[in-house]
Order: structure tokens, then C-alpha cells, then sequence
């Protein structure tokens, strides 16, 4: 008796798979159609490329305390309002709080020499002062998230009398400590000649290196989940938003690649409060405001053991460390972070505002 060569069941998925990438056109947005960002705002203040955002409010009572959320120098700060259920932007206004973020903008040639200082001492202090100024406070929180992080961990040690409340979401902290592979390409990295060569840093080659930390899964995988799931309404339009965010990702400024480079991850200053940002030290033990730090377990972007060292270098009395199960970006822009990780920032930061 003679067995089937082939399993009816795998043909059948391949003819699918294929009328699937035949149809595919027919029932997909292109992308300058996808929306990413439903949450309205008012553009307050521009200072060259930056921008300071305030939403609009959805309570008629707010937390006294503005928040501004210092987002990342790479991608666009979409990702915090990618999808009205998946809204870390929308859940903190439903909360009550007065809320303003940050939006870099796209640097061009014309910025290859903007470095921490610009971003923390001018940009950042610039966008604080208009906040306190239209809010009547002397004080402000702030969240940073992933390399924003970072930056406002700098900005509270070098001003901390206009910090209330700290709340870092996956920061850089410990670049000897950071075991992912951005990390580990960064160590024999001549960045030097490569600022020197190029000017700022292109968002191709963010894509190369994003693409060699799940080779198989960025570069084969989803696409097949893309196809496969072709019909199914809710994940093709979750897929086309998140590719739309990763594909507007711009430049960095090339000097400061070049000091995130050698500061953070080669010579790791931060930690060791070594790090000089326009002649000023920057000393992790000025930190003594409230400080929440967010870590995700399975976060392949910043290690958790890169992030955590922060927690127990500052200062302050008031200081919470935090764990979720979760990565890099499902600890911003998932139903889990609806459900667990805003929650409890909500809360931590209502009772210190």
C-alpha cells in the first residue's frame, strides 16, 4: 500500500498562502493611508526641528501636576498613540493627567552637530520652562522612554529643583551591562569615523541593526503572519500600523551618536556619574525626587540588567523598581500595559502629584 507523498492539510495551507498574496493588494491600505496617532493635540512650542505637544484634556478634572513625556531619539513618538485601545497617550488622559511629549522631529545636515547638551540643557530645559510657566508650577513629572529615558534621567540630575516626580520607561543606564545586540555592536564600533564619513546617523542603518536582533522573525516570519492573516481585519491594520512607525524613522544628529555611543555604551559614564554634559557633571546620586523605573523582562532592545543599576544608584528615598513580563515596545503599546503597567503608573504618580 502506498502512502500519500504529500499531507492534504500542507497543501491546502500553501494554496491559501498563495491566493492570499494574490488578494493581498486588493485588501490592504497603502500606506500613506494608514493613520497612526488619533489623539488630539496643540503644537505649544517649536524650537528648530523639535516640537512640545499638549493634548487635549478628556476629564474635566486634572492631576495639578503637568507630566511630560520625554520620548526616544529614535522612531517617532507615534508609538505612544499607535491605536485608540493600545494608547498609553489616551489611558493617562482618561487619568486625568495634564499631558505634554516631546516630538524631536527630523534632523537634517544642517543638525550633525547638535549633541546632549542641545537636547537635555536647550531643548529639553526650554520645553520644562514653557510648561511651568503655562501651568504656574515650579515643578514638573516627567517620563522618559527608552534612549528618552536617558535624557531625562540627565536633565533631573542636572536640574533636579524642576522635577517632582521621575519616571523612566526602559532606560539606558548600564552600557557595560547591556547584552543585546546593539549593545555588543557598539563596542569595537569606530564611531568616529563614522560620524566623521556619513554626518548623522541614517535610519538604514537603525533598520540593519534592528533587523540582526530576530533575523528570522523580522525578516521571514511576520511576513508569513502578514500573509497568513491576510483576512483577518484587527492584525493586518495592527501590522501596517507599526511597519508605517518603524518606516518614518529619521536620522540621528551625528554628535549625538557619536557621545550616546562612546558615553553610554563604551565608556559607560552614566553609571559611574563620569559623564560631562556642557561642562557640567552629571551625578546620578543628585537624583532625589520620586522615581519610578519600569523595566520589561523580555525587553531585546535594552536589557533589564542595562536599565535596573539606575534604581540603586540614586539618592532618593522614594524610589520604586518595577518588573512586567513584557518587551520593549509591548510595555507601551499593548493591552497589557492598558491593564497592568498604566494602572500602576497612574496611581504612583496621583499620589506624589
Amino acid at each position: 500500500m502506498t502512502q500519500n507523498r504529500f499531507d492534504p492539510k500542507i497543501i491546502g495551507e500553501f494554496l491559501n498562502f498563495g491566493r492570499n498574496i494574490t488578494e493581498a493588494p486588493m485588501k490592504i491600505s497603502i500606506p500613506h493611508e494608514v493613520r497612526i496617532g488619533s489623539t488630539e493635540f496643540d503644537v505649544v512650542y517649536k524650537e528648530d526641528k523639535m516640537r512640545l505637544l499638549h493634548f487635549k484634556p478628556l476629564t474635566a478634572k486634572q492631576v495639578k501636576t503637568p507630566l511630560l513625556i520625554v520620548y526616544a531619539i529614535i522612531n517617532r513618538y507615534h508609538i505612544f498613540d499607535i491605536d485608540p485601545k493600545k494608547s498609553w497617550v489616551k489611558n493617562l488622559l482618561e487619568q486625568g493627567f495634564d499631558l505634554y511629549m516631546i516630538d524631536w522631529g527630523t534632523p537634517t545636515s544642517l543638525d550633525k552637530f547638535l549633541g546632549f547638551d542641545d537636547y537635555v540643557n536647550r531643548y529639553l530645559d526650554n520645553c520644562v520652562e514653557f510648561i511651568c510657566n503655562e501651568s504656574d508650577v515650579k515643578k514638573i513629572s516627567m517620563q522618559g522612554y527608552c534612549t528618552g529615558g536617558t535624557l531625562a534621567t540627565v536633565y533631573s540630575a542636572l536640574h533636579p529643583e524642576k522635577i517632582k516626580n521621575l519616571v523612566v520607561t526602559a532606560p539606558v543606564i548600564d552600557g557595560w551591562k547591556d547584552t543585546t545586540v546593539v549593545s555588543n555592536l557598539t563596542k569595537s564600533f569606530d564611531v568616529d569615523k563614522f560620524v566623521d564619513t556619513i554626518g548623522n546617523m541614517p535610519p538604514e542603518f537603525m533598520y540593519y541593526c534592528f533587523s540582526i536582533l530576530k533575523p528570522f522573525e523580522q525578516g521571514v516570519e511576520k511576513y508569513l503572519k502578514f500573509m497568513n492573516n491576510i483576512n483577518n481585519e484587527k492584525f493586518i491594520e495592527s501590522f501596517l500600523k507599526i511597519e508605517k512607525w518603524l518606516d518614518e524613522t529619521p536620522p540621528i544628529p551625528g554628535q549625538l551618536f557619536k557621545e550616546w555611543i562612546k558615553g553610554i555604551y563604551q565608556d559607560n559614564l552614566l553609571i559611574q556619574n563620569k559623564m560631562f554634559v556642557g561642562n557640567r557633571q552629571v551625578s546620578l546620586e543628585k537624583l532625589d525626587m520620586p522615581i519610578f523605573t519600569q523595566v520589561a523582562v523580555g525587553d531585546h532592545l535594552v536589557s533589564p540588567e542595562c536599565s535596573m543599576p539606575l534604581h540603586y544608584a540614586v539618592s532618593s528615598t522614594d524610589k520604586t523598581l518595577q518588573l512586567y513580563p513584557t518587551g520593549h515596545v509591548g510595555m507601551i503599546a499593548s493591552s497589557f500595559s492598558q491593564k497592568k503597567v498604566l494602572p500602576e503608573l497612574g496611581q504612583w504618580l496621583k499620589e506624589r502629584s
